[in-house]
C-alpha cells in the first residue's frame, strides 16, 4: 500500500471518499486498476464503462491568494487566457505540490472533487466545464490512483452542495 508525505495511507483517503458518499447515498462504481499517473493511463483501465473521463486541476494566481479547482474532460485542453478571463486574474497557474498537500492532503496525480473533503477552509472555487455537465456520468480518481470511480453528473452536485462548495459552470 502506497502512503502519502503526511503518512496517510491510500487505503483510508479512498475510505473517507466511499464512506462519504454512503453517507449521502450516493450510488457509485469503483474500477480497480495499477497506478495510474496520467489521465491517458487511467483510461486505458476503464475503456467500454460509460462516463465522460474528467480531469482535475489544482491552479492557483500569482500571488497564491486564491485557489481553483478546474474539473472538464480529460481529451480537452485548457485555455488558461479563457480562465483567467473568467476569474479575472491576471495570472493564472498550476499550484506546487506543497500547496495541494497544504489545501487538500493530497499528493500529486489524484486531485479531484473528493479532494475538496480534505479542505478545512472551504476556500476553492471550483469550476466545472459545462460540456461533461451534459453526460450522464462522470468519472474520478477517488484521492487514489489505484482507482476510479464512476458517478452520476447530478450526484457530483449533490456532493459540492452537501459541503457548501459554491461551484461555477462555465464554458471553457
Amino acid at each position: 500500500m502506497n502512503e502519502t508525505s503526511e503518512g496517510v495511507s491510500d487505503l483510508s483517503l479512498y475510505e473517507l471518499v466511499a464512506t462519504t458518499l454512503d453517507e449521502l447515498t450516493i450510488p457509485f462504481e469503483i474500477v480497480e486498476h495499477p497506478p495510474a499517473l496520467t489521465t491517458e493511463e487511467a483510461d486505458g483501465y476503464i475503456e467500454g464503462i460509460e462516463g465522460v473521463r474528467t480531469k482535475s486541476m489544482f491552479l492557483t494566481n500569482k500571488k497564491k491568494t486564491t485557489y481553483y479547482l478546474v474539473i472538464m474532460d480529460d481529451q480537452k485542453r485548457l485555455d488558461m487566457e479563457v480562465l483567467k478571463e473568467i476569474t479575472e486574474e491576471k495570472r493564472i497557474k498550476m499550484a506546487s505540490t506543497d500547496s495541494l498537500m497544504e489545501k487538500m492532503k493530497l499528493p500529486t496525480g489524484v486531485v479531484s472533487i473528493f479532494g475538496l473533503l480534505n479542505n478545512e477552509e472551504k476556500d476553492i472555487k471550483v469550476y466545472i466545464d459545462k460540456e461533461i455537465t451534459e453526460e450522464k456520468r462522470m468519472s474520478f480518481h477517488p484521492n487514489v490512483n489505484t482507482k476510479t470511480i464512476f458517478l452520476n453528473t447530478e450526484d457530483v452536485f449533490k456532493f459540492l452542495d452537501s459541503f457548501g462548495y459554491d461551484y461555477s459552470i462555465v464554458e471553457l
